[in-house]
């Protein structure tokens, strides 16, 4: 009679265990549906499979545009490289006998200090102008004192 009792007694500690391991996993059951449910507010779908498709398909997209976005980024460096982004000027007087400062020197340059400096000179008989191309900050032409001031200028801008 002993065995038998020893024996439901054992069933009866297992199933206690089991109990208390189901009332465990019950509750972490409802924590993890709580979860779900706060993670899918908002959402019409009917599970996180879905809801991670939808999330993938989205960074696809954004992967795609970043792309594309790039792309016209380096377009738009090529043309800033091109582009006038340096000016300077300079305004002199070259003659004694006309007044004021008439006569400028400008300099118009890209990124890379390549461009071209255009000179004006004042005078009673006219106004003359002259462009010289420019490389790398200097030209193979003879620059006046004001044309090479002017470049400085726009270098430093």
């Amino acid at each position: 009679m002993l065995n038998v009792l020893d024996n439901n007694l054992i069933i009866l500690v297992i199933l206690a265990v089991l109990l208390i391991a189901d009332i465990l996993l019950l509750v972490g059951v409802f924590q993890l549906k709580k979860k779900v449910k706060i993670f899918l507010k908002g959402k019409k779908v009917k599970d996180l499979e879905e809801v991670l498709s939808e999330h993938l398909k989205k960074i696809e997209n954004i992967e795609k545009d970043i792309k594309d976005i790039s792309k016209w980024n380096e377009k738009l460096q090529g043309i800033c490289d091109i582009s006038i982004t340096k000016v300077g000027i300079v305004r002199f007087n070259p003659f004694k006998d006309t007044g004021g400062d008439q006569s400028f020197a400008i300099a118009l340059l890209n990124s890379h200090n390549d461009g071209l400096v255009i000179s004006s000179l004042f005078g009673r008989e006219g106004t003359r102008v002259y462009s010289k191309p420019i490389e790398k900050g200097v030209s193979k032409y003879h620059l006046s004192g004001e044309e090479e001031e002017s470049i400085k200028k726009a270098i430093g801008s």
